[in-house]
């Protein structure tokens, strides 16, 4: 009898609105290159840990499921945080992740995610290749942050900053309308802890039609707060709105976040990673005292890597051309690899996969460069503005039920028969 051909994917990390585009590219090119099955981890490696997974062709029956998949919000499979020990200080997680895999007898596995989901790729192709495993292990990036190192962007950062763009214009039309013989400021929080991308793509509002934020400030350049006021109040006697947009995670000199200087979260992830949260809460406060003036703050928060509706048709494209391009990396043999996007024209907008080590890729971070802002960090230049605005074109309209998009969710029953076979096997 040969040997079956089996593929498992998972999905790691922070959703994002065309994170599923990936997995349906996944599906759709394992199953054409004659793969027999196609299994899907139920909240990533963690959830694979407890033997928590399902056959795909339970989900996807058909070409419409797959549209559906490629339009639908959140991670299908369900996501985790979890942080794969060192290889010689827990020997026993590797030797029972791998006695599943070879029990399910999978060929390669599919990791979709961001940084700490290329460090799990990483330690489980070192792990294969040391120990004789013949598994294949392959990346394939996701994050709306665009951390990721050595690819141009990162699916799930266009639609992202598609939605930001159209907000902030909103946001601005909005606070013009409430300005008549009274100022007021408004601060908007956009995710990025480290890495300034998706608040860069504020200024993607400044059109024809609108002048965009007035202050967009990334977390690559330590914030100077008393500098921050005077900028502020200066604008105050030019113009009664005034919008501002603040990375989430920018930090004082001593780096301190700003957010911490008002109440914060102690939560810490697996990972390390603090919650952020509040620094718009706080500037606003912040501001109405030292400019005597009304504030607001606009936290985006879930709705930038959720809002499916306005996904950019550039990015769903793209996160299925990375899917099937790991699975076809994995069919010749490829492992600890991930999948990059390379640019190869602006005009007219043009993208091919490449596909490099994952060791040159993993808990590295691709940072806004410092030339892409103005000279006192305070704007970005229209270099980081030409960047992005080719990812956020084109729309896939959403599939409309009674006025509301449709999505592809779980079918429950197969998950609950999945949980139950786990827990059976762990009683005996």
């Amino acid at each position: 009898m040969a040997k079956k051909r089996n593929i498992i994917v998972g999905q790691s990390g922070g959703p994002t609105s065309v994170i599923n585009s990936s997995l349906a590219g996944v599906y759709k090119n394992a199953i054409e290159r004659g793969f027999d099955k196609v299994y899907g981890m139920l909240h990533g490696v963690q959830g694979l840990l407890d033997e928590q997974y399902i056959d795909l062709s339970t989900q996807i029956h058909s070409e419409l499921d797959i549209e559906l998949l490629k339009r639908t919000p959140s991670a299908f499979l369900g996501s985790c945080r979890y942080k794969l020990p060192e290889i010689h200080e827990n020997r026993e997680i590797y030797e029972k992740l791998f006695e599943i895999l070879n029990k399910l007898d999978i060929e390669a596995f599919i990791y979709i995610g961001g940084n700490d989901s290329m460090d799990t790729i990483k330690k489980l192709s070192d792990y294969a290749i040391v120990n004789g495993h013949t598994q294949k292990f392959l990346g394939v990036p996701k994050t709306i942050d665009n951390d990721l190192a050595l690819t141009d962007h990162t699916p799930g950062f266009g639609s992202a900053a598609k939605y930001i763009g159209a907000s902030t214009k909103e946001v601005i039309r909005d606070a013009e309308g409430l300005t008549y013989n009274k100022s007021m400021i408004t601060i908007m929080e956009i995710m990025g802890r480290n890495a300034g991308w998706l608040t860069g793509a504020t200024a993607l509002a400044r059109q024809e039609d609108c002048d965009g934020p007035d202050l967009i400030y990334l977390p690559e350049v330590p914030f100077d707060l008393a500098h921050f006021t005077e900028k502020v109040k200066d604008l105050l006697k030019k113009k009664a709105s005034v919008v501002i947009a603040v990375s989430e995670g920018i930090k004082l000199e001593d780096g301190r976040f700003v957010c911490e200087l008002g109440i914060s979260s102690d939560y810490v992830d697996a990972f390390g990673h603090k919650q952020l949260t509040g620094t718009a809460s706080y500037l606003a406060g912040y501001l109405a005292a030292e400019c005597g003036c009304k504030t607001r703050a606009v936290e985006l928060s879930t709705l930038q890597r959720s809002a499916s509706h306005m996904a950019s048709r550039v990015d769903i494209d793209e996160a299925f051309m990375v899917g099937g391009a790991a699975v076809k990396a994995a069919d010749e043999g490829d492992t600890g690899k991930m999948v990059v996007i390379d640019r190869i024209s602006d005009d007219p907008y043009m993208s091919a996969t490449g596909i490099y080590d994952v060791h040159r890729i993993a808990n590295e971070e691709k940072l806004v460069p410092r030339n892409w802002m103005n000279k006192d960090a305070s704007y970005v230049t229209e270099d980081c503005i030409d960047y992005v605005r080719p990812l956020i074109q084109g729309d896939y309209q959403p599939i409309m039920v009674n006025g509301l998009p449709r999505h592809l969710v779980m079918n429950k029953s197969v998950v609950k028969s999945a949980g139950r076979r786990a827990r059976k096997k762990a009683e005996e």
